[in-house]
């Protein structure tokens, strides 16, 4: 029994651990959801550009902050929904800043370059996030499957989390072109 509540006890520390990785991921893409009106803003204001470009953004930040989902519950199909509704953000923001090279005047406004400058931070910062999170969750998982913790685990509903993983086609380089 004093072999069960030792393996209880970090079981419930990484769970917790688990939970304060996801509250940073999560953290992070609000980062980036709040800035993207901003950089919206900016590249309306200096540029008349493709107007389905702005509400491809738009619309993918809708859809990416209306995907919540609870620390309880991390299964691998939850996290794949929510990296689902992110990925739309990325490749609307990844043509966003793509379009802008054919706006000069644009490129030059400060305010602009300052977003994009907080964009990419956040980008990196949700990569940081995510491989924590992965670390937290390879940490707990490894720890509720080994013997003789897979028994605690069972006996008191200890289940395995899902991870964040590449988006499908994320193996090939970005096709990058300037017409």
């Amino acid at each position: 029994m004093s072999l069960s509540s030792c393996s209880y006890n970090s079981m419930v520390k990484l769970d917790e651990s688990v939970k304060a990785k996801w509250g940073a991921v999560q953290s992070d893409y609000q980062r980036r959801s709040d800035l993207i009106p901003n950089l919206v803003n900016t590249v309306k204001g200096a540029a008349n550009f493709e107007k389905s470009t702005l509400t491809a953004v738009v619309e993918a930040r809708s859809k990416a902050t209306s995907v919540q989902v609870d620390p309880n519950k991390l299964t691998p199909e939850s996290i794949k929904a929510f990296q689902a509704s992110q990925g739309e953000l990325s490749a609307a923001l990844g043509k966003l800043l793509s379009i802008t090279e054919n706006y000069p005047d644009l490129k030059s406004n400060s305010n602009f370059h300052d977003l994009q400058i907080q964009l990419e931070g956040t980008e990196n910062r949700i990569n940081v996030s995510r491989k924590d999170f992965n670390d937290a969750v390879q940490e707990y998982n490894s720890k509720i499957r080994s013997f003789p913790a897979n028994i605690t685990a069972k006996m008191f509903g200890f289940s395995e989390k899902g991870y964040f993983t590449a988006e499908p086609g994320a193996d090939k380089a970005p096709k990058v072109e300037f017409n």
